[in-house]
């Protein structure tokens, strides 16, 4: 059965969005199913919210692993570093000893995006609810792999970024990241003949931390499209196993 259900979702891959009615229809008449009746049938729009249903369990699974204690920290890919203008600043304070402020600083960025992560999942639910049956089709039909990611990058950024900086900002408080962060720049900025380096932690953290997210996001959508059954629920199994060649 796995391997005809990943058959159907590669024969799906390969037709056009506008053909997708009449092909839908020919599926139906070659396994002898009627929509939207039987227990056999499916319709377009379960079709549709098969594609979506799958998308949403990907991007849940992704913003999961994110949104734990060392989800970022712990993770290389995506674990948040000093702000690339402030490299020079991390290697001065270690040569000076304050090696441990630098280490509790990029704990507190991980730790803040860590926090926030959470917030992440409404969005990019809803931003899948609103996905036409092209778009969810389109998606599926793209041979990147990243596809639906992309997708999300496009139509959620922007609210992402608006949700998140608040939320950062809170976070970097609540784990004392903008106190250590004033601290280490405050003994820098000490130092003689140095040039000032002043950086908006909050925009910083907040951006690190939706790059983040998609890339754990695109990691779990790699994993559907190579096993589209992987996490079947009833509608999944419903569209997709009783399509029979």
């Amino acid at each position: 059965m796995k391997t005809k259900n990943i058959l159907f979702l590669l024969l799906l891959s390969t037709i056009s969005t506008a053909s997708f009615s009449q092909f839908f229809k020919d599926i139906q008449k070659s396994v002898g199913l009627n929509t939207g009746s039987g227990s056999g049938s499916f319709t377009q729009d379960e079709a549709g919210r098969a594609i979506k249903e799958a998308l949403t369990n990907g991007i849940t699974k992704g913003v999961e692993k994110v949104s734990v204690t060392d989800g970022f920290f712990k993770n290389n890919a995506i674990k948040i570093p000093f702000p690339p203008e402030a490299q020079k600043v991390e290697s001065a304070l270690r040569n000076i000893g304050m090696g441990d402020k630098v280490d509790e600083a990029v704990l507190s960025f991980n730790r803040a995006a860590e926090n926030a992560a959470s917030k992440a999942t409404p969005i990019f639910v809803n931003a899948i609810k609103q996905m036409s049956l092209n778009d969810a089709v389109s998606i599926v039909n793209n041979k990147q792999q990243d596809a639906a990611t992309q997708f999300l990058q496009r139509t959620t950024t922007d609210q992402l970024v608006s949700l998140f900086k608040p939320s950062i900002k809170e976070a970097l408080d609540k784990v004392n990241a903008t106190k250590y962060w004033a601290e280490i720049m405050t003994q820098y900025n000490k130092i003689p003949f140095v040039q000032k380096v002043e950086t908006d932690l909050p925009e910083y953290v907040t951006r690190k931390a939706i790059s983040g997210l998609f890339y754990m996001v695109a990691q779990e959508e790699a994993k559907i499209r190579k096993d589209p059954m992987g996490q079947a629920s009833d509608l999944l199994k419903k569209v997709f196993g009783n399509a029979k060649f």
